[in-house]
């Protein structure tokens, strides 16, 4: 490897990382707004989306330019192409936040509406899987990244969970229609969180163990 090549990939590394980390307060603070009705604070995700939005683009370009000068092979494209899927999904994970957030916003002008047991537990096993995923990259460590795999299971059976019991209390207090259709909606996007830290474990596993487990994933589903 080159001196410049591997340069550029450390930096494009410490981006990726740096990028995590936003990314990662913005779900802490996103759902954190929601639990707590904290208006203020939603709104300070939604204003930091744009600085996920930069530099997600940055490492776009940033990847490009080294597929263009460097042509990497082997191990070096394997990251190159880890990286931009990573990226990606980080950049979604930063929108989930941004979105659980507006409905934060929406809920603190609502009156009093009592959250599901369920969802806290959700919150918290899915802002974990978006922790780990990061660490397992940090590390290199794909025996933490296939633990997050495994979590993703868990997070789909709540998220079935909270339909039902959300449908239920629509059915007896018709006053809590809108609160409950605010937490549904906000579930998905928890949900959505776990699926896109599965992925980048899976990226994970990719990048060190050259194994591909994005198909594997639906034996591990709970029928």
């Amino acid at each position: 490897m080159s001196l410049h090549l591997y340069r550029d990939l450390d930096a494009l590394r410490n981006r990726l990382l740096q990028l995590g980390g936003l990314v990662e307060r913005s779900i802490a603070d996103a759902t954190a707004a929601f639990l707590q009705r904290d208006a203020e604070r939603a709104r300070q995700v939604v204003r930091g989306d744009r600085e996920v939005d930069t530099a997600e683009v940055r490492i776009e370009e940033d990847c490009l330019k080294v597929l263009a000068l460097h042509q990497p092979v082997a191990g070096d494209l394997r990251f190159v192409v880890a990286v931009l899927k990573v990226n990606t999904d980080l950049e979604r994970m930063g929108d989930a936040a941004e979105s659980i957030a507006a409905r934060a916003i929406q809920l603190a002008a609502l009156p009093a509406f009592a959250l599901p047991e369920e969802f806290p537990h959700m919150v918290t096993m899915a802002s974990g899987m978006a922790q780990k995923a990061m660490e397992s990259l940090r590390q290199e460590d794909t025996a933490l990244a296939r633990r997050v795999l495994e979590d993703d299971v868990i997070v789909d059976s709540a998220l079935r969970r909270m339909f039902e019991v959300l449908q239920e209390r629509m059915r007896n207090h018709p006053d809590d229609v809108e609160a409950a259709v605010l937490t549904l909606s906000t579930s998905r996007q928890v949900e959505r969180i776990a699926d896109l830290a599965t992925n980048i474990a899976e990226d994970v596993v990719f990048l060190h163990d050259g194994e591909i487990v994005r198909h594997k994933r639906s034996q591990l589903r709970l029928v």
